[in-house]
């Protein structure tokens, strides 16, 4: 069986586009990036993403059901990096953002933004797989995505 560190380093000449998603605990607004997010289904739209168990909103997950994907930009680097590093406890503030229909705060500027409905999950490894309803959604045409490649942030070229 392959080692771990061998299948990340493979893995990572995946390029994969980069999100952060957003949930809430109570009265407190939590987030994290993640880069195992794609779509499942167009009927019904559900997307999906996978979460290490022991990351900061693992255990939040699988009781809330409401969660938001925010499809980061080129230009939001910085915040991909705030809501990746595990110490960061402020994460939204000096952030434009705007609570959706559903109490899940969405970030502007993001070059799409989707408002789910938690409705399965499985384990796998060590990792849960989370499946989404997609409930409402936005896109921002001209805004190009940023690109996690390599083990480092990138961009699409013109």
């Amino acid at each position: 069986m392959m080692d771990a560190d061998s299948f990340r380093c493979i893995l990572s000449r995946f390029p994969s586009g980069i999100a952060v998603i957003t949930a809430r605990d109570g009265e407190r607004d939590v987030g994290m990036t993640v880069s195992a997010f794609c779509s499942v289904s167009l009927r019904p739209p559900l997307v999906l993403v996978c979460i290490d168990h022991t990351a900061s909103m693992h255990d939040l997950l699988l009781r809330h059901p409401k969660l938001g994907i925010n499809i980061m930009a080129s230009e939001q680097q910085a915040h991909c990096q705030r809501f990746a590093d595990k110490n960061e406890t402020c994460r939204f503030e000096g952030i434009g953002c705007a609570r959706g229909e559903s109490s899940v705060m969405l970030l502007d500027d993001a070059v799409a933004q989707l408002e789910c409905q938690l409705v399965h999950h499985c384990e796998a490894g060590d990792h849960t797989i989370f499946i989404a309803a997609v409930e409402r959604g936005a896109r921002h045409d001209g805004r190009r995505p940023l690109v996690h490649y390599g083990g480092q942030f990138t961009q699409l070229a013109p």
